[in-house]
């Protein structure tokens, strides 16, 4: 984690730094979160801490432990798959809805943040790729002119951060979910919506099942 400027809420960025831990496992499952320690790492009083705590609390991110305070909570393996049962039946959807309404601008942002989660993957930079990975589904939402579609996915956002980032994490991983999304965007650009929307399903469908075979362990990194 990086120290924090003072903008807007104070409590919303000490909890988007936090999140962003956890979701990129900087902060691991089990780990105990010390409050002082946190807020000496963000340069920030233990205020915001102790809020941003109780929301990822609250949001079941953290646990209570007693004596030990707080510490990250297991990933949920039921909500994991039910977070990826949902994006399988509403990113294709996105998709179909989204390509007619493709322009040259849009296009080029496509391009751009594919190109830049490529060039983040090959610099290790896991944080930078969780976002470029958000940054290219949320764009994909929000040209599907689908209000129902955003909001949706903004509800549960943070699960589903973290459930990127855990499969993110997976040695190999990284490097096919971005050529699955260069795939998916080519086939957009070029109008072919039911092709896109047959290779958003099968790169949704795939992600849990690559995590669930263990096929790399799951402390590895990017």
């Amino acid at each position: 984690m990086e120290a924090i400027s003072p903008s807007k809420s104070l409590v919303d960025k000490t909890y988007g730094a936090l999140l962003d831990a956890i979701c990129t496992g900087e902060f691991r499952p089990g780990q105990r979160l010390g409050q002082d320690e946190i807020a000496e790492r963000l340069k920030v009083s233990r205020q915001p801490v102790n809020s941003a705590i109780a929301m990822l609390r609250a949001q079941r991110f953290v646990i209570d432990t007693g004596r030990r305070g707080v510490e990250v909570a297991p990933v949920d393996a039921k909500l994991f798959e039910s977070i990826y049962q949902v994006r399988g039946a509403i990113e294709p959807l996105a998709v179909e809805l989204a390509t007619p309404r493709l322009s040259p601008g849009s296009i080029t942002r496509g391009r751009e943040i594919v190109a830049r989660g490529t060039r983040l993957m090959h610099a290790n930079d896991a944080r930078g790729v969780l976002q470029a990975d958000i940054d290219f589904h949320t764009l994909i939402y929000e040209l599907s002119g689908n209000e129902i579609i955003t909001d949706m996915m903004q509800l549960n956002w943070g699960h589903l951060r973290r459930s990127m980032g855990e499969v993110l994490r997976f040695p190999g991983m990284t490097l096919q979910v971005w050529k699955e999304h260069k795939a998916i965007f080519k086939a957009m650009s070029e109008g072919s919506a039911s092709v896109a929307a047959d290779l958003m399903r099968q790169h949704i469908v795939n992600a849990p099942r690559r995590v669930a075979s263990g096929t790399a362990p799951a402390e590895s990194s990017l």
